[in-house]
């Protein structure tokens, strides 16, 4: 009796450990086995995060995983050198077309620059690269990829966080979920911001909030929002190390705003969250710091 009361309690044991497993399997995965009970679950975290349950259903009814853009993720390289990237993207044909616009674009231009600081030149060239001046800006359904990314184990929560941002786009009105396609990583619009930073970073040309990152004008200006805030935080943490960090051999301090290591991204207008803190890369001090 005690041993058959023994070989039970390492059955239900077993079957515990078994079903936390299981459950946990269920909460993330590289198919689509197990994607629609996933989504159910998900809509229900959106809701309860603020989103309402008609924007919900409006943009996640008929969402299914798509295994390109799983594969798009896991097959990403970072191993061409500057020279091959210049070669391929930095065509005659693209900076001339890029000219074309600082003309055509010349008052929109002048408004951001006044009120944001950054050249046009600047703008141009990002938005030449990114979506070919407005030619390509993707066509993967924003929902579809993100919800996919969020299902996949890799980087579930950086996901399951941009989608719900995706989600109160559509709330605050700024885009419709039809309108939504984009690159296979989320990213949408002229210059491709994920959902996060649309929300943080949207403004429209005049210097309002919600701007429409379909437009040129708008996704232009935003984009200088966007490197305006860039510029300002290393300006802060510049500052603040040239306060604590050893003096140079000629006695002066290291330079305000130092060198920086940049982390590689899929867009220029990334995934920049707060509900994912990453530490501040670690800067080197050395003789090209000081003045």
């Amino acid at each position: 009796m005690r041993r058959d009361l023994k070989g039970l309690m390492f059955a239900i044991a077993g079957a515990a450990i078994f079903g936390v497993a299981s459950a946990r399997a269920a909460d993330c995965g590289d198919s689509a086995n197990g994607f629609d009970d996933w989504l159910a679950s998900f809509k229900q975290v959106a809701i309860r995060d603020g989103v309402s349950p008609q924007v919900v259903d409006e943009a996640l009814n008929g969402v299914a995983f798509d295994p390109s853009v799983a594969a798009h993720d896991r097959g990403q390289g970072f191993g061409q050198s500057f020279a091959a990237f210049a070669a391929r993207h930095l065509t005659p044909s693209r900076i001339k077309k890029g000219k074309t616009m600082l003309l055509a674009y010349a008052e929109p231009f002048q408004k951001i620059e006044q009120r944001y600081g950054v050249p046009a030149p600047v703008l141009v060239a990002i938005w030449g690269l990114e979506t070919d001046y407005g030619v390509d800006m993707g066509a993967f359904p924003t929902f579809s990829a993100l919800a996919t990314l969020a299902y996949d184990c890799r980087r579930a929560q950086i996901y399951r966080a941009e989608l719900v941002d995706a989600l109160m786009i559509v709330q605050r009105g700024l885009l419709r979920p039809g309108q939504m396609r984009g690159a296979w990583a989320g990213e949408i619009g002229q210059t491709q911001f994920m959902p996060s930073a649309y929300l943080k970073y949207a403004v429209n040309v005049e210097g309002g909030g919600g701007g429409n990152l379909l437009s040129p004008a708008d996704a232009l200006a935003s984009t200088a929002n966007f490197l305006r805030a860039q510029d300002g935080r290393r300006a802060r943490a510049g500052t603040k190390a040239s306060r604590t960090s050893p003096p140079c051999s000629n006695g002066t301090r290291p330079r305000s705003t130092p060198r920086q290591s940049r982390s590689s991204r899929t867009s220029w207008l990334g995934r920049s969250r707060k509900r994912q803190p990453r530490p501040a890369p670690k800067h080197v001090w050395g003789a090209d710091d000081c003045f």
